[in-house]
């Protein structure tokens, strides 16, 4: 990208991932990305970044946002300069591998494109789960974070990117297409929590680090609690998510003002004091079969081809699962 004058200067100066963690939501991502950041060579973003697909009104309704008669949302392009500025500021300086996970990614039909298109010589890492056990992981998921007040049923209805998030078949195909499969790497979350070490020896030697040895007190994150009255925190979502809706809002910045402070004030108070109180179960409730076996006759379809592609039988992995 060709700039001029001083901006040509903060051009050359940016420096962007070498590997980013692409997805899936839901499956060990987050426990992956706190185990690579104790590695010494490695340094990635606290937070999410989410800029390739910071567009995209499927997987980031919150994103967008619409003021009077006029659509409000974030331009991940290259252009203007300025949000890439965004982007390579995420980045901690002085690691020699720099990372970061947008778990969405995987899902978005434009970020393969994009990303392959700024970062030529990046690698891409993608965790997959059983499709039926992600989709219903997230969704408890969006009702710890206070985004859904209707049950499971009703939320592969009304949120697509519940079954999105699942449908990896097509997602890796587009990774593939642009950055190459030899850029592309596949774990699977089931083996990962089996042998968490193989699993980071695989990463490590992919992205041509130093291998580490995973502490056991240090190795997993993001255990999570649940609602002991879901139908309670459903009613407690109806305020919740209007706290949720304006941080997602501002994702990539914003104005500031007394409003801002207010309302991030409450969202702190409703997650640190309300919000733990109703999520005290050590498990959430079963799914209805008939629910599983629509799901798993469906997320099959939407798979079908994904063991031949990664060359592995999936269904003795993923049990009910035909892909």
């Amino acid at each position: 990208m060709a700039e001029s004058g001083g901006a040509a200067g903060r051009s050359a100066a940016r420096r962007y991932p070498d590997f980013i963690i692409g997805g899936a939501p839901k499956c060990g991502t987050t426990s992956l990305h706190f185990i690579l950041d104790q590695h010494p060579q490695i340094a990635l973003p606290h937070d999410e970044v989410h800029f390739f697909d910071a567009d995209d009104p499927l997987a980031h309704p919150d994103f967008l946002h619409v003021e009077g008669d006029r659509l409000r949302w974030y331009d991940p392009r290259p252009d203007p300069g300025q949000n890439l500025d965004w982007y390579a500021d995420r980045f901690p300086s002085g690691a020699a591998i720099l990372g970061e996970d947008s778990t969405t990614y995987l899902m978005s039909e434009v970020a393969a494109t994009r990303i392959a298109a700024l970062l030529p010589r990046v690698k891409l890492i993608f965790m997959l789960r059983h499709p039926v056990d992600r989709a219903y992981s997230q969704y408890w998921h969006l009702m710890k974070t206070s985004r859904v007040t209707v049950g499971f049923e009703q939320a592969i209805t009304r949120f697509p990117h519940i079954l999105m998030g699942s449908s990896y078949l097509s997602g890796l195909r587009r990774f593939q297409s642009a950055l190459g499969p030899d850029r592309v790497m596949v774990l699977l979350f089931e083996e990962f929590r089996r042998d968490m070490q193989a699993s980071l020896d695989a990463v490590t030697g992919f992205l041509d680090a130093a291998p580490i040895t995973v502490d056991p007190e240090r190795s997993w994150f993001n255990r999570t609690r649940y609602p002991a009255n879901p139908a309670l925190m459903r009613q407690a979502n109806r305020i919740g998510r209007h706290l949720v809706a304006g941080r997602y809002r501002r994702h990539m910045g914003g104005p500031a003002g007394l409003g801002r402070r207010v309302e991030t004030k409450l969202h702190h108070w409703w997650f640190a004091h309300l919000n733990p109180r109703l999520m005290t179960a050590p498990r959430p409730p079963a799914m209805r079969d008939d629910t599983r076996a629509y799901l798993e006759q469906h997320l099959s379809a939407r798979n079908a081809g994904l063991s031949a592609l990664l060359d592995r039988d999936l269904a003795a992995l993923w049990p009910g699962m035909r892909c």
